[in-house]
């Protein structure tokens, strides 16, 4: 792609402009990103935005994205995080082509560019322990101090280099630090770590080390070796800015790419901490990293939520250059929008209560034409069985109803949706006094649901037969924890949502959502959006809830 050819897409961003004058002004011909996450977890919705920009970006100017796992840390990474990162991204609509690599491709590289420093004065081999190099560094407020083996020749650190990539040095013995300034006002350039022994086997090298680079160290350079034009993070990452560039300018690197920051997503109800998201798991707070309940790309995807929504969600936040928080009602928000559209409409009882038809004929049934959304007639119609026994919602009946209650309740008449009106006649309890059924009339000439005098109950039900409804285990959840700002008095895990989730046995089902695929959301008519559950079999239904119909962000929106 030329300069000629570039242009800012419609819709623009600092980032976006920043890419666009790059091109136009002949900085780069080309532009080529890089999402480099580390796989010792899952990707989370903060990383949905950080792939939507990457891809989107490179995408936008007719370029490219390299997915680059960080495979620095072989103690905490797993082949089930690399193959649960490249399912989510995508999952979320990209691909990275043949562009997929590792930070370990380049560890021969590494070991030769710190050979590199060391030889050109700027590199030395620290005995100091962690908590000694910790306290040499300073404050924001003190220098630091320089460390007693920072002077040693430069062939003292090459002999003590090549013998802690030998194995000669237990863990912890010996680091590898860069020799910048101690007295740095930026902390990270006050002779940063760039090698630690780690006696590991590696996943992708085996045991051929046992040094391993450190972040910092290793990002840079591994995209100079890629080409990455346009390093884009988040804004944590604004402080690390100078070390990146020092290094790039400090090495005979085959590029020079340059790192911009987006402000990061922050979104009420919830952590996006990878290590809390850890804990989270490890303590049995939730089930595991895909949990419904967890903000990860692997959990939300679990729960129904749609990655067009995810897609939209991230446009609708757009990339700033300070962090914000942004209401997890506005996220609910942007994905019931997409559901909306494109959820087809079910039957589906979750606390069922049974009617029977008395004057409705005997092991008679008849088949309804219902609707597959009503506010798209292009998503046609559907059959479901009518009978003399139904179930309805037990909540659409009370015996006593308050002000307000329009819904069944003794002598009162409503609507079966797309079939007839009925009309409650009396009620049946058990030894406890409880309702368990409830014996009505219909009238004959309702049938679809409208009168031909032109009466209008005012409440309309959903229903299902009670002769082929099919059983099913329904999951609701709420948020994961009990406040907008967890942890904000201290305690994290305090505010850790008890009720979360709960679990509905006995309830009924449309027959036809036993055949709906894992993955695909549909609506339950009144009661909100619900996907098949990885654990439902034909054997067992298991269905989540998305979310609720209930949209609290349109109606703050629309109070101005």
């Amino acid at each position: 792609m030329n300069s000629e050819q570039s242009t800012a897409p419609e819709r623009g961003d600092f980032i976006r402009e920043i890419v666009a004058a790059d091109l136009r002004e002949g900085r780069v011909k080309g532009v080529i990103t890089r999402f480099p996450p580390e796989p010792n977890g899952y990707l989370h919705i903060g990383h949905a935005k950080a792939i939507c920009i990457d891809f989107g970006v490179a995408r936008d100017f007719g370029g490219r994205t390299n997915l680059r796992f960080d495979d620095t840390n072989p103690v905490k990474e797993e082949q089930e995080f690399i193959d649960g990162i490249e399912a989510d991204v995508r999952w979320l609509g990209f691909d990275w082509g043949k562009h997929l690599y590792f930070a370990s491709n380049y560890f021969d590289q590494l070991y030769e560019w710190a050979v590199y420093l060391i030889n050109a004065g700027k590199a030395y081999v620290d005995d100091l322990t962690a908590d000694e190099i910790r306290e040499h560094r300073g404050t924001l407020t003190d220098p630091g101090r320089n460390s007693p083996y920072r002077d040693r020749s430069t062939a003292e650190n090459l002999d003590l280099f090549e013998r802690m990539r030998a194995g000669e040095f237990p863990d912890g013995a010996r680091v590898l630090r860069a020799k910048i300034d101690m007295a740095a006002p930026n902390i990270n350039l006050r002779d940063p770590v760039m090698y630690r022994i780690l006696h590991a086997s590696h996943p992708r090298t085996g045991d051929k080390w046992c040094i391993y680079p450190t972040y910092d160290y290793a990002h840079g350079q591994s995209d100079a070796i890629e080409g990455i034009t346009h390093s884009l993070c988040t804004l944590e990452f604004e402080i690390h800015r100078p070390l990146y560039d020092w290094f790039i300018e400090n090495l005979p690197v085959p590029a020079r790419p340059h790192q911009w920051e987006f402000a990061r997503l922050n979104i009420t109800y919830t952590v996006l901490s990878k290590r809390v998201l850890k804990r989270l798991v490890d303590e049995h707070y939730v089930r595991g990293w895909d949990d419904p309940r967890m903000p990860t790309i692997a959990g939300l995807r679990r729960r129904g939520f749609p990655a067009s929504g995810i897609r939209d969600f991230v446009t609708e936040v757009g990339v700033a250059k300070a962090d914000s928080t942004v209401e997890m009602a506005m996220f609910e928000h942007v994905i019931r929008d997409v559901l909306n559209r494109k959820a087809l409409r079910r039957f589906a009882v979750l606390s069922p209560l049974k009617v029977v038809i008395e004057n409705y004929p005997e092991g008679q049934t008849e088949e309804m034409d219902v609707p597959n959304s009503p506010e798209n007639p292009d998503a046609g119609t559907r059959h479901v069985e009518f009978g003399r026994e139904l179930w309805i919602e037990r909540e659409d009946f009370m015996e006593e109803p308050l002000p307000k209650f329009f819904r069944l309740a003794p002598g009162r008449e409503v609507r079966l949706r797309s079939a007839y009106f009925i009309t409650c006649k009396d009620v049946v309890k058990n030894s406890a006094g409880e309702v368990v059924e409830l014996r009505c009339t219909y009238d004959p000439a309702t049938r679809g649901g409208d009168s031909p005098d032109g009466r209008k109950p005012k409440a309309t039900l959903h229903w299902l037969s009670a002769a082929n409804a099919v059983l099913a285990e329904v999951r609701l959840y709420d948020y994961l924890f009990t406040r907008p700002d967890p942890g904000a008095d201290g305690d994290l895990f305090a505010d850790v949502n008890p009720a979360s989730e709960t679990v509905l046995q006995g309830c009924m089902l449309e027959p036809a959502l036993a055949a709906t695929p894992i993955g695909e959301t549909v609506q339950f008519e009144r009661l909100g959006y619900f996907c098949p559950d990885l654990d439902s079999s034909p054997e067992r239904l298991v269905f989540n809830r998305t979310l609720t119909l209930k949209d609290g962000w349109a109606k703050a929106q629309a109070r101005g």
